[in-house]
């Protein structure tokens, strides 16, 4: 299966201008509220109509704004799963789920089907209570029980555990990784979500998505090393990011933080930020020569469930002296040392490195 996607859609204060290709694969729209990737969905479904562009369907056009071709939601052959389910409250599970079957099955086969993904969604105590009757955690497997009997070719997940709590997170989370690895060896999956380990987890690609726009679908290891732009930056959750300026073929200046940077790559022109995730800063002592080693200055201890974040900053000497000044108007930076024992009343100085090839430059 396959889905392309070229659409304009603009509103009084926004406007979504959506591009992206998928093939056999899950790929996940990842992006901040409101920055229209639910919208997205909605058009690739039917739900809304673009102003103008294409979208293909396993080569299928079901929207072409110049051949004024708009197929209909029922004719497009799309599972789409909402963030609020959809139920129908007045229906039974069983009856919520034999709605979706294709009409032209016949009684018997549609039971069948209803019955093999009860089973498969272990929904067989609930099959004849009512939506109101059972909890988040049921609702939403019920919705993917619907979803999928109705043998959809292109899988659309909006936010799919955003009403659940994190115990059952993780547990319905194993439940569509189940589907969509059985769906996308010859299906396709696009996964809308705000959430950096779920995006992560459930699929191949991401494409970021930013007031809009979204960014071409790259492969999220990639994403998450070299994410390119301030926004997927942010996104991918770099705690670290300050103004930048280049001043050299390997060297970036951190505006916010007074210091300069030797990095292992070019440095692009256009460069307009710099970023350093909290686990990529190493604890060394005060004679070590390697590149960026900055004198710095503990300001905050940040206790987490099963780590200790330090916020900190850097002292006016980046060389290694005995100076302790710091410029109080810069910014200040966080890491996650491993190994690294400071007291919530121990606010000393230290020294610590950055590995040139941890260090990210990014454009607007």
């Amino acid at each position: 299966m396959s889905l392309y996607i070229d659409i304009e859609k603009t509103f009084p204060n926004f406007k979504l201008s959506a591009k992206l290709e998928c093939g056999n694969e899950v790929v996940a729209l990842f992006g901040a509220s409101g920055c229209g990737k639910s919208l997205t969905l909605k058009c690739i479904s039917g739900i809304e109509q673009p102003d103008c562009g294409r979208i293909v369907i396993n080569g299928e056009t079901v929207f072409d704004s110049k051949a004024r071709i708009n197929l209909p939601p029922q004719k497009r052959n799309v599972g789409y799963l909402f963030q609020n389910y959809a139920l129908f409250p007045t229906m039974t599970v069983w009856q919520n789920i034999i709605s979706a079957v294709k009409k032209e099955k016949k009684r018997d086969e549609k039971n069948e089907i209803v019955l093999s993904v009860v089973r498969l969604f272990q929904l067989d105590d609930i099959q004849n209570l009512y939506p109101a009757q059972i909890s988040g955690g049921q609702q939403q497997r019920v919705a993917l029980a619907r979803m999928l009997v109705s043998q959809p070719e292109i899988l659309l997940l909006d936010e799919p555990f955003s009403a659940l709590d994190t115990h059952l997170r993780w547990k319905v989370e194993q439940e569509i990784t189940s589907v969509l690895e059985s769906f996308c060896p010859t299906g396709t999956a696009i996964l809308v979500s705000h959430d950096r380990g779920e995006a992560y987890r459930l699929s191949s690609r991401i494409a970021v998505m930013d007031k809009g726009k979204i960014q071409p679908a790259r492969a999220k290891e990639d994403v998450f090393k070299a994410p390119g732009t301030l926004a997927a930056a942010l996104l991918t959750g770099c705690k670290n990011v300050s103004k930048a300026a280049k001043r050299g073929e390997y060297q970036i200046e951190a505006l916010d933080w007074g210091v300069t940077l030797t990095t292992k790559y070019p440095v692009p022109e256009s460069s307009r930020y710099v970023g350093i995730r909290a686990h990529h800063f190493h604890r060394l002592p005060a004679d070590s020569s390697n590149d960026n080693v900055f004198h710095c200055k503990v300001r905050k201890i940040i206790d987490e469930p099963f780590e200790r974040i330090i916020e900190f900053s850097f002292l006016q000497d980046d060389a290694k002296s005995d100076a302790k000044s710091c410029d109080e108007n810069k910014q200040t930076l966080f890491c996650a040392l491993s190994g690294v024992h400071v007291g919530k009343d121990d606010f000393e100085d230290f020294f610590i490195s950055i590995p040139s090839d941890k260090i990210i430059c990014l454009e607007d």
